[in-house]
């Protein structure tokens, strides 16, 4: 069975075409920077690879580009979009309602659409790559793995927040956590790792989009993000964690308006507001060729991260691993440097030869005298989507 998983991401989407229930990978991608300049498109099929410059306008153009290159004649793999049998959806808001992996129709598109204004950044092109791939891969049927349902295992004392009652019961206002795919492959890897089913452990998701998550014993307790991806860690273009007072002055003594107010925090803020990049490797050039404002900004990233590192693990009651993860997370060694330095009193150390390594392999980078164990696993949410979709077909 043949499964196209599209993981339209707030500026990317990452695909993979697998032949289930092997696991083989027939092609893989990724184009980047939609919207913004430096987009590319990077495809591997077997031993054939390039990366490709180009613009990319909006996640549509995106996937056009990855149609056509699935059926090329010197690249691709399929000769007809008929040879596709399922094409997997990463949706990150599911609310309330979705906490299963679904096959799609017009109502669960409708309930999508609802869900916009929690996920401002990600449901519509979540959506966008559901209607487009109905059209290019028209016989195949069309299936949602959601962020949030990986949290529906968190307590209600982590999940509910500290308002009148009646905004849960009745509005469903509540922490619903994100980026759930990725945290649940990553805990697996690392809980098989570790062969310790019985475990504390954290992972920490850092792409454009950012959050952490505590996992005991294989469930999360907690996670960053929570009725919308906003909050929590400092990320690309949103703010992450923020006086609530400051949305009031804004809006009451600065004159924005309310939309005004979620545009910049959603898509003006994090990183980009800071620095003037979204793009952290943008950033961590300018900071290594001295720009102050850019060193600050990474400095004030890894500050945040270290704080939910502390208050997981004390939700934890301890901590048997560290988990780096996406493409900062398992890229960025001067991040994940400033993440883990002066972290002793938890028992981090980390072994900067090792941190420094390349490797799209699980590995570990802590010192030998380290109580806690600090590892890289790349993440595949791709992968854990088509296990989901594969195995919802086959019952």
């Amino acid at each position: 069975m043949n499964i196209l998983v599209i993981n339209s991401g707030s500026s990317s989407i990452k695909f993979q075409l697998i032949c289930m229930p092997e696991a083989s990978v027939m092609a893989s991608g990724i184009v980047e920077r939609i919207g913004i300049d430096g987009g590319q498109i990077t495809y591997k099929a077997g031993m054939r690879e390039f990366t490709e410059k180009a613009h990319f306008e909006d996640h549509t153009a995106g996937l056009y580009k990855i149609s056509s290159l699935l059926m090329d004649l010197k690249y691709g793999v399929i000769d007809d979009t008929d040879e596709v049998d399922a094409v997997g959806h990463r949706v990150v808001h599911g609310g309330q309602r979705f906490t299963e992996t679904i096959e799609i129709n017009e109502d669960v598109k409708e309930n999508i659409k609802r869900l916009f204004s929690l996920a401002p950044l990600h449901n519509p092109a979540n959506l966008t790559g559901i209607e487009v791939a109905e059209k290019l891969f028209d016989k195949a049927p069309q299936f949602c793995v959601f962020d949030t349902a990986f949290f529906k295992s968190v307590p209600q004392m982590a999940y509910q927040y500290a308002i009148p009652q009646h905004f849960m019961t009745e509005n469903r206002i509540r922490l619903y956590g994100f980026h759930g795919t990725s945290h649940k492959y990553v805990s697996k890897k690392a809980i098989d790792y570790l062969q310790k089913p019985e475990s504390k452990i954290i992972t920490i998701h850092l792409g454009n989009g950012c959050s952490m998550a505590a996992i005991k014993d294989g469930l999360p307790i907690d996670t960053s993000l929570g009725f919308g991806p906003a909050n929590g860690l400092i990320m690309g273009t949103r703010a992450g964690d923020i006086d609530q007072s400051v949305v009031f002055y804004m809006q009451e003594h600065l004159g924005y308006s309310i939309s005004e107010v979620n545009d910049i925090l959603n898509k003006k803020s994090g990183m980009l507001g800071l620095t003037g990049f979204s793009d952290l490797r943008d950033i961590e050039e300018a900071a290594a060729s001295g720009d102050a404002t850019c060193k600050l900004a990474l400095e004030m990233n890894a500050y945040r991260i270290k704080k939910y590192i502390g208050a997981y693990a004390a939700a934890l009651n301890g901590l048997d691993a560290l988990v780096f993860t996406a493409g900062i997370g398992e890229n960025s060694s001067y991040l994940r440097s400033a993440v883990c330095r002066d972290m002793n009193y938890l028992g981090v150390y980390l072994d900067e030869n090792s941190n420094a390594e390349r490797s799209k392999k699980l590995r570990e980078i802590h010192a030998q005298e380290s109580r806690v164990k600090v590892l890289v696993i790349p993440t595949n949410e791709e992968l854990e989507i088509a296990n989901q979709v594969y195995d919802l077909i086959e019952d």
